[in-house]
């Protein structure tokens, strides 16, 4: 595939544009610090029992029989408190808990005691690609919590430089089908998008969509043994091999 100037630059976030420790040394233990609280204060709101239901439907869908509440089912806020704390362990990519985490954050982003740490050089990137194409995100965070993420990043509100947020509703990451619903969304062709990423299987996927990729190698990152073909990214600062 040729490559050619994107209209969209789609990036993912941890590993990307945030360092990985801001979602494990920060984000994930304020939301295991203060669930337990929330969901006491916030059960009945009919958000939070959204989210419940989905949780209860994966539950049942799980298959671990490791699970503590493998085969049970969810009926009170202790068996989802226990359930979704599993789920952190395990990293999970589910929606439901994603989707609660997103408003544990909302609370503290919006307090000050969490602010979306992002490399240095992402602002002005994101500024630079505005001028020809357009800057949207795809995270296994939910859409709420990336918007909270730049807007109250380390580099000021960054909210106005992003045209679309995407999440795990729309398919996982590792499914090609998700990249070109993206792009459809967007109202672009597959070849008209890059991908940004630090995981193989993530540009994978984007590739096998049609869309331009990047592997993107950041401080702290897992080493990649394998790029796969990939093109590498070391940082988001105009250089001679990027088109932008």
């Amino acid at each position: 595939m040729s490559e050619m100037q994107p209209r969209i630059f789609l990036c993912d976030i941890e590993g990307t544009v945030a360092p990985i420790s801001l979602v494990s040394e920060q984000l994930f233990p304020y939301a295991r610090k203060h669930l337990a609280q929330y969901l006491k204060e916030n059960l009945a709101h009919p958000d939070v029992q959204k989210d419940l239901k989905l949780l209860a439907e994966e539950n049942r869908n799980e298959e671990d029989l490791e699970c503590p509440t493998h085969g049970m089912e969810i009926r009170n806020e202790l068996y989802a408190r226990t359930y979704l704390l599993w789920l952190m362990d395990q990293d999970r990519k589910s929606t439901a808990l994603k989707s609660l985490q997103g408003k544990i954050w909302k609370a503290g982003f919006e307090s000050g005691e969490l602010k979306g740490e992002l490399f240095a050089d992402v602002p002005g990137a994101f500024a630079r690609w505005n001028q020809s194409s357009r800057v949207a995100i795809y995270s296994s965070g939910s859409v709420d919590a990336q918007k909270l993420l730049f807007r109250y990043s380390t580099y000021g509100d960054l909210s106005p430089l992003i045209r679309g947020y995407f999440d795990t509703r729309t398919g996982a990451k590792s499914e090609s089908a998700s990249y070109a619903s993206i792009a459809a969304q967007l109202a672009v062709l597959p070849r008209e998008l890059v991908f940004f990423s630090d995981m193989v299987r993530e540009l994978n996927a984007a590739r096998e969509a049609g869309c331009q990729t990047r592997l993107v190698l950041r401080p702290g990152n897992a080493p990649v043994q394998d790029i796969d073909g990939h093109l590498l990214v070391e940082s988001f600062e105009p250089s001679a091999h990027l088109f932008w």
